[in-house]
């Protein structure tokens, strides 16, 4: 892939108001491969008549990968804060050009293919991701991609990543993509990590942005044998962190209606003493039902709360359930039915309270009294929780008004 090169001839400096295409590449400590990458990017932008510009986002590097970089005529941002992600935002923020072209330091990537990022870009979409990976069209040179990533972690990540998010894309990790200025400026990314570039991905997906992809040839890097900046188990645990944040409806909604389905079920059968063969099915049954309703309000609480927060603050586009709560829920609403619940629990406690001191504060009947206790807690437990959470989320859903 690292082929040895000329240095190339000057040239008269591009002027920043004619400037399409800029080419940004994260490094740190690439001297093995950062001047081949600038130097690929530099002629592949002048041999397809490209108005561009290379930037390297230098994240700390102490090898002397900045002058190799400047030599080849990029212009190199020093980038304080370490991160991938940090090292790009930066990069992107100096960027001239309308599209940006984003690929890694390590020779992995073939800067040859920007045009095709750019007429796909061209034609109107605003996100044009590299797929490396054959269900997409594209290939892997043989010891370019160790096989856990290639057979495990991309394929089940870029599933997951549809299933979640209904993105089309196949190869979701790739790191050489292409978008407009615009694009980014309105995605408001905030991930620092790895994970930048499947954040992009995630909101892409949410904001229903004009996506494309093409096919890449996956090299083996031209490091030698150094460490890969990837961490196998932790950066790929931090995109599925990332899954579930940006997605209340997998981590909350769907486990949280399971679980109340689950307690309206077994409580009713734990209600009635259902028997099936050997098995009875009494106030156990029941008591379990209810921690497993309890769990499943909760969760539906916190689905709320996390939704409200990532439309405002983390400018996720919100879920039409978020609209249609914000639609009829008022805190007046909200206390109307904590403060209805709680009398009916309430209610039902001192049902048994009066039945027990009529009977001289004596033994109760174990099963028909807990058939009270059990749901009369419950619904205090439900109301009380509702009430809290319909302040917290008035004052959350303010600005939704």
């Amino acid at each position: 892939m690292l082929e040895p090169g000329p240095c190339p001839a000057p040239s008269a400096p591009i002027d920043a108001a004619e400037i399409e295409v800029s080419v940004v590449i994260p490094c740190l400590n690439e001297s093995r491969t950062i001047a081949h990458c600038v130097r690929r990017a530099r002629d592949t932008l002048a041999a397809a008549d490209l108005a561009g510009e290379v930037i390297v986002a230098d994240n700390g590097s102490t090898d002397g990968s900045q002058d190799l970089a400047r030599a080849e005529g990029a212009r190199v941002i020093p980038v304080a804060q370490r991160g991938y992600g940090h090292a790009l935002m930066a990069g992107i923020a100096r960027a001239r050009g309308r599209f940006v072209i984003m690929g890694d330091a390590d020779g992995s990537y073939d800067f040859g293919t920007i045009p095709q990022f750019v007429a796909k870009l061209r034609e109107g979409a605003e996100l044009v991701q590299g797929c490396r990976l054959p269900s997409g069209g594209g290939q892997i040179a043989e010891g370019a991609m160790p096989w856990l990533h290639r057979w495990i972690g991309n394929p089940a990540l870029s599933w997951l990543a549809k299933l979640m998010f209904r993105t089309e894309l196949h190869d979701v990790y790739c790191g050489l993509r292409g978008f407009t200025k615009e694009f980014y400026t309105r995605m408001n990314l905030r991930c620092t990590g790895m994970e930048f570039a499947t954040e992009m991905i995630i909101k892409s997906a949410q904001h229903r942005a004009r996506c494309s992809e093409v096919p890449i040839t996956l090299h083996r890097d031209g490091r030698g044998g150094a460490a890969s900046h990837l961490r196998t188990f932790r950066d790929g645990w931090r995109t599925l962190r990332l899954y579930l944040l940006c997605s209340p409806r997998w981590l909350y909604v769907f486990p949280s209606l399971g679980l109340l389905l689950f307690g309206l079920i077994a409580g009713l059968v734990g209600w009635l003493g259902v028997r099936l063969g050997p098995a009875t099915f009494d106030v156990h049954t029941l008591l379990v039902a209810g921690l497993s309703a309890l769990l499943g309000h909760q969760g539906l609480l916190f689905a709320l709360f996390t939704s409200t927060y990532a439309a405002q603050v983390f400018q996720l586009p919100p879920h039409a359930f978020l609209r249609v709560f914000y639609r009829h829920f008022t805190l007046e609403r909200g206390l109307l039915l904590s403060v209805g619940a709680v009398a009916a629990g309430l209610a039902m406690i001192a049902a048994v309270f009066f039945a027990w001191r009529s009977s001289g504060y004596g033994e109760l009947n174990y099963p028909s009294t807990m058939r009270l206790i059990v749901p009369g807690v419950l619904l205090v437990a439900l109301g009380t929780q509702t009430l809290f959470a319909s302040f917290a989320i008035s004052l959350i859903g303010i600005e939704r008004r």
